[in-house]
């Protein structure tokens, strides 16, 4: 399983991608973890990421892609990798097919975890965090027994500036002007597969193991 995971802040993602890694046995591949740990290791393209990251600049592609490049060559990828954050443009999934094609490979599917506007925006803003033991909450989906307050310590709820509606719906402008174009570059490619991110977790897995069987 070689595949891309596609869809906007919200959509799930991350559950989705540590439940693939799990049932598939393939290695996470992550963009901010990659750039994380060459930076912490210090690595030559590590250093010259953090130039750009300690100034508030967007790393280069060609850097992501050199890292990408590097991590895709570890043990871990030999039963096949998923990818969560990358491509995020389609100049990003053209350097992307070039990266695997000098690696004689490619990817086997784009999955799109579809969901509305309105569904990322409830489930985002609703979202609160303990001050104290950093458990996360929701005030319609998992709320405390106290308002605002940890079930597990007593401390303080609080909702992250991220998780504002306003940002929210920034965060989504930028992916439906960016991001989404995708969609069209892995359709006309015969690559995407859809999946209704609408629905439970339990019944997106499940729908996700239908398209690998």
């Amino acid at each position: 399983m070689r595949l891309i995971l596609l869809g906007p802040p919200g959509a799930g993602k991350g559950t989705q991608a540590d439940v693939i890694k799990k049932k598939y046995n393939v290695a996470h591949i992550s963009t901010g973890d990659i750039l994380r740990e060459n930076v912490r290791s210090e690595t030559r393209l590590g250093l010259q990421a953090k130039t750009y990251m300690d100034s508030g600049k967007l790393v280069p592609d060609d850097l992501i892609i050199s890292m990408m490049k590097d991590r895709l060559q570890q043990p871990d990828c030999g039963n096949g990798f998923l990818l969560d954050g990358f491509p995020r443009t389609v100049s990003q999934a053209d350097a992307l097919e070039q990266m695997l094609g000098e690696l004689e490979t490619g990817v086997n599917a784009a999955v799109l975890l579809e969901v509305s506007d309105e569904t990322v925006v409830e489930r985002l803003s609703g979202r609160r965090i303990c001050d104290s033991c950093g458990a996360i909450y929701h005030i319609r989906f998992r709320p405390s027994s106290v308002n605002g307050q940890c079930d597990k310590c007593g401390g303080s709820l609080y909702q992250r500036d991220d998780d504002k509606e306003s940002v929210i719906r920034s965060r989504l402008a930028v992916y439906h002007e960016q991001t989404a174009p995708l969609i069209k570059y892995y359709e006309e490619k015969g690559l995407l597969r859809r999946v209704d991110a609408e629905k439970s977790s339990d019944s997106v897995v499940r729908l996700i193991a239908e398209i690998f069987g």
